[in-house]
């Protein structure tokens, strides 16, 4: 008799609880704190990643945005030809009118901004700077970098927001970052957003029909969409500090672009902040060719940087280095293509240093000594 009161309080007990467990089950889907499948929990989760990830870009955006300007300029207006199939050549003209080029961003309260060298590079040109807010204030003082394709531009006013100059030295590949710019010179404050998709890269920036070709070390690829005039713009990492400065793009590509990491920046801001200029760029005085290792496989001839001028009184031919030597070692680093060339290892010395320079000349190996000058303004 005991034995069967004992299990019918335990089946009472085992009810109570299923009845508890359930309602518990229909009030939670009711009030929709319960997923109701797998499904419904992967979706919360993800719809919880999308909206982090957005209020990260949002917050980014409002804390960076009024300090990012575009730059713009103004050349004087000449005449040009310009070429129709159906009219043949007609009298046109050119410059006159201010034109977005570029993007910027303020590092100081002062009116120092920071942009590229090759976005402020016409001489007769004068520049301005409008911000977020479409004021516009004249660049009177433009400062470039002879080493890096970094300028520092001045303006006159105080009180203004500067950017918070991150770390670039210990970014990861896969990183989320973030790119404010004035995009194909023409929408300001354009925002987007990618991955770092590597690290330490070289490329050569410019090409032969913008006059110029710059060999960029050490720079970020990024997926983050840039476009002709992002140059000079801030790349941000989800904290919104600065990491690194828009530079350029990979031609025929998509979605690949190239920053300069934002400490090589913080170098030059800071000994421009002390001395009030940038530190000279060291100088060899060669011209050069560079020769890939089945170029040289095939002219039976070392690696290196084939000399096609040296220029008068320059430190290399003070040294004895002469046209058609190949500079195969640069004080004890060999000289190849895929490491960066011989503008790669003289950039990494100082004005004033000596250098030891091995060349490869009629089959004989000599060694010359040089000390390394000053580079000509540009």
């Amino acid at each position: 008799m005991f034995k069967n009161f004992r299990l019918s309080k335990l089946a009472l007990v085992l009810v109570v609880v299923a009845l508890w467990v359930f309602t518990v089950v229909v009030f939670a889907r009711y009030l929709g704190k319960l997923p109701q499948s797998s499904n419904d929990l992967s979706k919360n989760v993800q719809t919880q990643t999308i909206v982090e990830e957005e209020s990260a870009v949002i917050n980014v955006v409002d804390k960076v945005s009024l300090s990012v300007v575009t730059v713009s300029a103004n050349t004087p207006r000449r005449r040009i030809l310009q070429f129709s199939p159906f009219g043949g050549f007609t009298q046109g003209q050119q410059g006159g009118e201010p034109q977005d080029i570029g993007t910027g961003f303020i590092v100081s309260t002062d009116g120092l901004i920071v942009t590229n060298k090759h976005v402020v590079s016409v001489a007769n040109a004068t520049y301005k700077v409008i911000t977020k807010d479409n004021k516009e204030y004249d660049v009177r003082e433009i400062n470039r970098d002879p080493s890096n394709d970094i300028a520092i531009l001045k303006i006159d006013v105080a009180g203004l927001k500067p950017v918070e100059l991150g770390d670039s030295s210990n970014l990861k590949v896969g990183q989320f970052v973030i790119a404010i710019g004035t995009a194909l010179g023409e929408f300001r404050n354009t925002v987007t957003t990618g991955v770092i998709s590597g690290l330490g890269r070289g490329i050569n920036a410019g090409g032969v029909f913008e006059g110029f070709v710059e060999r960029l070390d050490n720079v970020i690829q990024t997926d983050a969409a840039i476009n002709p005039g992002n140059s000079g713009g801030p790349l941000m990492n989800s904290a919104g500090q600065v990491i690194g400065i828009n530079v350029a793009i990979a031609q025929g590509a998509q979605n690949i672009g190239f920053a300069i990491p934002i400490n090589t920046v913080k170098e030059s801001l800071d000994n421009f902040k002390a001395t009030g200029k940038f530190p000279a760029k060291p100088f060899l005085g060669v011209q050069y060719q560079m020769l890939s290792r089945e170029t040289a496989l095939l002219n039976d001839v070392p690696q290196g940087a084939y000399v096609t001028e040296v220029v008068d009184a320059s430190p290399a031919e003070k040294a004895g280095v002469r046209t058609d030597d190949i500079i195969v070692e640069f004080d004890g680093n060999k000289i190849a293509l895929e490491d960066g060339g011989l503008a790669s290892v003289i950039g990494k010395k100082k004005v004033g240093d000596v250098v030891k320079i091995r060349v490869f000349r009629d089959g004989q190996t000599l060694d010359f000594e040089a000390t390394l000058g000053e580079a000509p303004s540009e």
